[in-house]
């Protein structure tokens, strides 16, 4: 159910919230039309990616205004989209092959194969890491070229990736576990268990953090050794799905609710009845995909 705004404390440590009056934790203040069935988004800096996997499309969006910038062909049912400091990757789940663009004007600059039904993409600095769900394992792609460097077995129908600085961390969903390599050779350097139906991971800055999409919960685990550090509960029936952390807070996604816990010790500060897929965190802004309404919100 809804819960009247709770007072940010993240506002007084953070220029651009207030800067921009964003004094309250919890505020729709945009929303952008975008492609059919919108789930992955990221931000480049300036502006907010959708991928659409309803139309085979990646949309841009100007994070300060809300105004749609383009709308770009991509290869079939694009499920996530990455940013690489120059270019943005989408994930063609149909095809099996990921594609690069130049987020200056949205050129295609190059489609590049790897495993079946890529999902939830992570840039290491250098490397596109692609998790491909029925092979069971993470393409490893030199981000200049789309090269591919390295095919590497995890756990069952891995799902989602994300880069600690130094380990790519991926999400096995019908495992319930996630998986951690060493980024520079793919070395298995240990698989932890979550909750049920592992989906969505998140980077703090000290540890990772897991939407478990049939477990109802999320789990927080110490990157430097996979200890689990706590499991919370969302809202009932939610199916938690996508995740991001904007500096303070941790912002989780689902069929039924957006919610929100804090990073600290995992309390639950806000919720918001919305079906949302897609989470991305701009520096003062958190942006998510509303799949089954074709827009993307900005709180």
């Amino acid at each position: 159910m809804w819960q009247p705004p709770i007072l940010d404390a993240g506002a007084r440590l953070n220029p651009l919230k207030i800067a921009l009056l964003k004094w309250y934790l919890f505020e729709t203040t945009t929303s952008a039309p975008v492609g059919s069935q919108p789930y992955g988004v990221c931000f480049d800096g300036a502006n907010i990616w959708t991928a659409n996997f309803g139309d085979n499309t990646v949309t841009k969006v100007n994070a300060n205004t809300g105004e749609v910038l383009g709308t770009f062909k991509v290869g079939a049912q694009p499920y996530a989209v990455t940013f690489d400091g120059s270019n943005i990757w989408a994930s063609n789940q149909a095809d099996g092959t990921v594609t690069k663009l130049r987020a200056s004007d949205g050129k295609v600059l190059g489609t590049f194969p790897v495993g079946r039904f890529p999902g939830w993409l992570a840039f290491d600095g250098q490397n596109i890491w692609s998790p491909n769900g029925p092979d069971n394992t993470v393409s490893k792609l030199r981000a200049i070229d789309g090269k591919n460097l390295g095919t590497f077995v995890v756990g069952t129908s891995p799902i989602a990736v994300a880069f600690d600085g130094s380990a790519v961390w991926v999400t096995n969903y019908l495992a319930s576990t996630v998986t951690k390599l060493r980024a520079s050779d793919g070395t298995v350097l240990g698989t932890f268990a979550v909750g049920y139906g592992a989906l969505g991971i998140a980077f703090d800055g000290a540890n990772m953090w897991i939407a478990n999409r049939n477990g109802n919960t999320v789990t927080k685990l110490r990157a430097s050794d996979g200890t689990v550090l706590g499991t919370f509960p969302s809202p009932p029936s939610d199916g938690p799905y996508g995740i991001a952390f904007d500096g303070t807070y941790i912002w989780v996604s689902g069929d039924s609710y957006v919610f929100v816990l804090r990073a600290s010790d995992g309390a639950q500060v806000a919720s918001h009845v919305l079906q949302t897929s897609g989470v991305a965190f701009d520096g003062a802004h958190v942006w998510m995909a509303e799949t089954n309404g074709n827009r993307v919100l900005k709180f």
